[in-house]
């Protein structure tokens, strides 16, 4: 291996770290910022004025979940190039899978904007107040249920990373089950939250890998001799 392509993988393992941690805010601003400041459980009223008084806010976090999805695809496509040589056909299903989420988040995003053009004919007297609240509340729920259908992928995609990591030989083994675990814990919680809502989630505890293994790549970056090796089996 060449000083170059040494270095070429080494920042490879970066940009992988520096986008997954990149994604992180841009995600928790908009699936959970941003609903936690306008969203009332159960007064669709108080909620809808939230909306309107802040709009922007809430624009916001729209754009947001955009970019944080736009930021995996390029994730998805880092971490590619470098797990492919463990194993090519779980590096594909690794990016099959991460990329099936991301349209499915971007459509879902128009059940946000569908709230805010609702609430925003108000004054047209087609509908009473009532009536344009409750479908406002309507429609967030909507775009939750969405997230949940997207976390799926969320969680299926972190299966092959953590295979892949694990079997890597480059990077620590325990990233790799903390991965499988994280994907695990999205699974379950989608799974529980769509078959009965209120149920209490387990991902805010089986996410660590997530955080680890961003800070791995940027940090300590990975072995590259080893990955060589891996390369040229």
């Amino acid at each position: 291996m060449t000083a170059g392509e040494h270095a070429s993988i080494k920042r490879t393992a970066r940009l992988a770290g520096g986008l997954y941690l990149a994604m992180a805010p841009f995600a928790f601003f908009g699936i959970m910022y941003v609903p936690s400041a306008v969203l009332v459980r159960g007064d669709a009223a108080t909620t809808s004025r939230n909306i309107v008084a802040s709009e922007w806010l809430f624009r916001s976090g729209t754009v947001s979940h955009l970019i944080g999805q736009i930021i995996f695809v390029f994730l998805v496509l880092a971490l590619y190039r470098l797990l492919k040589p463990v194993n090519k056909n779980h590096a594909v299903l690794m990016v099959v899978l991460a990329l099936l989420g991301i349209p499915i988040a971007f459509l879902n995003e128009v059940n946000h904007l569908a709230a805010l053009r609702l609430l925003g004919t108000a004054g047209d007297g087609a509908f009473s107040s009532t009536q344009l609240h409750a479908q406002a509340m309507l429609f967030l729920d909507m775009r939750e249920s969405g997230i949940l259908v997207a976390q799926v992928f969320w969680g299926l995609w972190l299966l092959p990373l953590g295979f892949l990591v694990f079997r890597s030989g480059f990077l620590p083994k325990l990233l790799g089950i903390l991965l499988v675990v994280a994907g695990a814990g999205y699974l379950i919680d989608s799974g529980t939250q769509l078959l009965s809502p209120g149920l209490a989630t387990i991902s805010q505890f089986t996410f660590i890998g997530e955080l680890l293994f961003p800070l791995w790549l940027l940090i300590k970056g990975v072995n590259v001799e080893r990955w060589q090796q891996v390369t040229l089996a």
